[in-house]
Formats: C-alpha cells, sequence, structure tokens
C-alpha cells in the first residue's frame, strides 16, 4: 500500500497537471472563436466561386483546358493536412492512418515505386511521414502559427506547378473538416484533376444565361486557379478550425480526469490517514493495558 507522503506526492503533481490543462482549454477555446468565424466567413465565398465556375463550365468547352481532363496517373501526389501540435486527441492520427490506407488502396503500385510524392502541411504529418521512408515533396510545417492567405496561395502554387509540367498526374487532398467544437469530418477528395461532371452537375436549363466579357472560356481559365487557391485556404481553415475544437475537447476531458484521480487519490489518502491513526490508538491502548496488567 502507498504510504501518505507518496500520496500527497501523487495528488500534488495530478493538481498540478489539472492547472496546465485547465489554462489549455482557455486558451483553445479563444482560438476556435476566432477560427470558427473565419471558416464561417470563407464558406459563402467558396459557394458563390463553385456556383460561379459550374456556370461558366456549363457553357465552355472544356476538352482542352488542363485542369480538368483527364490522363493516365504514373505519379501523385498527396496533400496531408495536420496540426503543429498535438494534445488534441485522435486528430492527427485520424489523417495520418487515411493517408495512409488511401496510399495503399487506391495507388499500391505506385507507392511501391515511390511515385508517391507528399506534401505535408503541419509539423505531426512531417514528422510522422519523414521518418517511414514517404517522399516528401514539400513540408509546410508551422503555417498554422500564423495562418494567412499567402500560405495557401505558396502551396498551391507548388502542386498546381507541380501538376501543369506533368510531374504527377493526380492530387488528392486529406484534411480534417470542422463540424462543431467536439465533432470533425474526415475529408480524402480529389484536387486536380477537376472533375467534369461535379463541374456542370445540378446545372438547370432555367438559369439565366448571362452575356460575359470576354468570353466564358476566358474567365474560366483565370477563375480556376483562383478557385484552387481558395479551395486549398478553405481546407487549411477547416483543419485549423477543427484542431482547435479537438484540442479544446481533449484537454476538457484530461481536466476532468485529473478531478476524478484527486477524488479518488484523496479518498485513498483519508483511508490511509485513519488506518495509520487507528493503528496508533491501538498501539497506545495496547500498552497502556500492558503497564496496568505489569503494575
Amino acid at each position: 500500500m502507498a504510504t501518505l507522503r507518496e500520496i500527497r506526492r501523487r495528488i500534488s503533481g495530478v493538481r498540478s497537471t489539472e492547472k496546465i490543462t485547465k489554462a489549455m482549454k482557455m486558451v483553445a477555446a479563444a482560438k476556435l472563436r476566432r477560427a470558427q468565424s473565419a471558416v464561417i466567413s470563407a464558406r459563402p465565398y467558396a459557394q458563390k466561386l463553385s456556383n460561379l465556375m459550374k456556370h461558366l463550365a456549363a457553357r465552355t468547352d472544356l476538352s482542352e483546358n488542363p485542369f480538368v481532363a483527364d490522363r493516365e496517373v504514373k505519379c501523385v501526389a498527396i496533400v496531408v493536412v495536420t496540426a503543429d501540435r498535438g494534445f488534441c486527441g485522435a486528430f492527427n492520427s485520424n489523417v495520418i492512418r487515411a493517408a495512409r490506407e488511401h496510399i495503399g488502396t487506391k495507388f499500391p503500385e505506385l507507392e511501391a515505386s515511390r511515385r508517391v510524392k507528399l506534401f505535408t502541411v503541419g509539423k505531426k504529418g512531417f514528422d510522422f511521414f519523414s521518418k517511414r521512408n514517404y517522399e516528401i515533396a514539400g513540408n509546410y510545417s508551422g503555417v498554422f502559427h500564423s495562418l494567412d492567405f499567402s500560405s495557401a496561395r505558396e502551396l498551391t502554387s507548388a502542386v498546381v506547378n507541380g501538376y501543369l509540367e506533368k510531374k504527377f498526374d493526380r492530387v488528392d487532398l486529406i484534411y480534417n473538416e470542422f463540424k462543431n467544437i467536439v465533432q470533425q469530418r474526415l475529408v480524402v477528395q480529389t484536387f486536380l484533376p477537376i472533375s467534369k461532371e461535379e463541374l456542370v452537375k445540378g446545372k438547370r436549363e432555367t438559369e439565366l444565361n448571362y452575356i460575359y466579357e470576354p468570353d466564358s472560356k476566358t474567365i474560366l481559365e483565370e477563375l480556376i486557379p483562383k478557385h484552387l487557391e481558395y479551395q486549398m485556404w478553405r481546407s487549411l481553415l477547416e483543419s485549423n478550425a477543427a484542431g482547435e475544437g479537438a484540442r479544446m475537447a481533449a484537454m476538457d476531458n484530461a481536466s476532468e480526469n485529473a478531478s476524478e484521480l484527486i477524488s479518488t487519490l484523496s479518498l485513498e489518502y483519508n483511508k490511509a490517514r485513519q488506518g495509520a491513526i487507528t493503528k496508533e490508538l491501538l498501539e497506545v491502548v495496547s500498552g497502556a493495558e500492558a503497564l496496568k496488567a505489569a503494575g
């Protein structure tokens, strides 16, 4: 059985940990409010941009557009978006596991011949894949410390240039989408090429046929790179908000567990203390009875 000193030391250590987890929860809550506001603000623009592209695509010949045309996949790039820090439950491990399963299921032959290239966003993803002999085409650790649009633009530029130069023939994006504070949705989607069917999906014949100046093809060619930049930016915002929500929930659970452990240890301490007092009383009484009997 643990001594009173050992139990007191454990209670003190758990209380210190509880203070840390509560402080981290408050910090994550403050960051989450800003991140959630940024995500909510970004979603309407992304939706309008997507609708405009669909309207233009329905009236444009896309057969020669390099962003839409299908081609044989000889090499693939995967953009894996994790966090820069831990203490967020299964947030990072879920993305990493999904990336490994996606590569192993969809591109086993390309993986065997080292024709799967990874763009890792976040330190946790880079640390994991770089230690396991994966081909890292780009590392963007630290972007979430001061997230801004230039980070998304730089990453999109690297991905798009590689795709246009045929360094890889397909780009997939894996990240956590923010739903609410305690829930994220794991997203695995094709970033490039853009699906022609997806562009024209949901087109209604009753929509107004606007007159574009210049022509719709020219506008669409200018719009697609901007659309890709904004889709990448939105995925970073979603992942950032989801990560802070996961961290807040994880620290809340840790604080509750620490509180329960303190209660359990306090009960154990009181029982041990009570046992020690009882033992001392018995020794005193036994000694007194012995003296009385001897006298």
